[in-house]
């Protein structure tokens, strides 16, 4: 390791001292994320403030620590792994007190790589650090690390990049960065072009999604069940149902199953539609991809049979939950009491309850409360106090 006796930073924190910076530098955002005439200028940036390091490199003292820490930052670097090596917490003490956009951010780094010359792997413990930390400098710093040699970049480092500010919704950075990691030669796979589709499809941009995938599959690239699941998630984003659908169906004579979460959103948006018939459908397709329904599940098509005003089909989706050993949930119950309340069947309403209850099903404060409201809007005051009695018998 680089000697660590190096004339002292007044603090840990936000600023590099004594160092004159003939122009200042740029947010590290800016150094992965651009090509042409801006990529550049940028590397001339770099290349000054990697002469300012070595020009300046007396300044900096990697074991010396300010005393004017705030309570956070204390905690921040307190919380670092004690298994991190000394290069890399000489580091992470200075960064963990800086903002984002902070000019000194370029500038520490290349103190650091001339002091320290880290190897790829230091930098890599470093961004795990900052991601542990869910540190909003993680992006930055992954770009400046992205133009350093001594990184190694490759293609998945941009793919983080790309992912990390995909959920962010930060889109043109993310396709900045795209086309600067084209810039620099690297191939464009399967794995990046998804994670750019799913950036799209989250973002609601229907049209860019569909021009992804389209070029998935004109370079012959495969299609997993991620890239198929990004996809058909555009579509439910878009309220085109039937789009999504006819990609799983495709997914099937593949014998591709997309992921439960991706299910349950097509269900979900069938259920709260009021489609009974597509909520069906996709809850019989959810058990052929081998997925054991849930409460969760049942209750949505227990909704999309009471939204399209087909209650006995919803009572006969309770029923069979108890034959798959599931209790039906409050949610379902009161779901099944709201569809009889609105079609005026009292009768057949308390039947059902009674049938729950010599089941062993044990009606909760959601669906009491319910049946309570509706007794008091039909003026039955005394069956209201029974069920509030009841309520109270079976909560103690």
């Amino acid at each position: 390791m680089a000697s660590l006796a190096i004339t002292a930073l007044h603090s840990v924190g936000s600023k590099v001292t004594g160092a004159t910076i003939t122009k200042p530098w740029k947010p590290a955002s800016q150094c992965a994320c651009v090509s042409g005439g801006h990529g550049a200028e940028l590397q001339v940036l770099a290349a000054e403030a990697e002469q300012m390091a070595v020009s300046e490199a007396p300044r900096i003292r990697w074991d010396a620590f300010g005393s004017d820490l705030s309570e956070s930052q204390e905690r921040s670097i307190r919380g670092l792994s004690p298994k991190l090596p000394d290069r890399c917490k000489a580091l992470m003490t200075r960064v963990v007190c800086l903002s984002p956009g902070d000019e000194n951010l370029g500038t520490l780094l290349a103190y650091w790589v001339k002091a320290m010359k880290p190897k790829r792997a230091d930098w890599l413990l470093v961004l795990k650090e900052l991601k542990a930390m869910q540190s909003l400098l993680l992006a930055e710093v992954l770009e400046y690390a992205l133009l350093e040699d001594s990184f190694e970049a490759n293609v998945r480092d941009y793919t983080k990049l790309i992912h990390i500010y995909g959920k962010q919704k930060l889109l043109q950075k993310a396709e900045d960065a795209f086309h600067a990691m084209k810039g620099r030669g690297f191939p464009c796979d399967q794995v990046m072009l998804t994670a750019l589709m799913d950036m799209y499809s989250k973002a609601g941009d229907l049209t860019r999604a569909k021009e992804i995938f389209k070029e998935i599959i004109l370079l012959g690239l495969p299609l997993d069940k991620r890239a198929y699941g990004s996809m058909i998630m555009a579509y439910i984003r878009a309220a085109m149902l039937d789009k999504a659908e006819d990609i799983i169906k495709a997914m099937e004579d593949q014998q591709i199953f997309a992921g439960k979460e991706v299910y349950k959103a097509l269900l979900r948006a069938y259920s709260y539609k009021g489609d009974s018939d597509g909520a069906q459908r996709i809850f019989n397709v959810i058990q052929f991809a081998g997925v054991v329904p849930n409460t969760k599940l049942c209750a949505l098509l227990v909704n999309a049979y009471c939204l399209s005003n087909r209650i006995n089909e919803a009572v006969c989706v309770i029923r069979n939950m108890r034959t798959a050993g599931l209790t039906p949930c409050n949610k379902c119950i009161a779901l099944v009491l709201g569809a009889y309340e609105k079609a005026n069947m009292l009768e057949t309403a308390l039947e059902f309850l009674t049938e729950l209850e010599e089941n062993g099903v044990v009606i909760g404060e959601e669906p009491s409360q319910l049946l309570a409201g509706w007794f008091r809007r039909l003026g039955v005051v005394h069956e209201v106090e029974q069920v509030l009695k009841g309520l109270r018998r079976h909560e103690n």
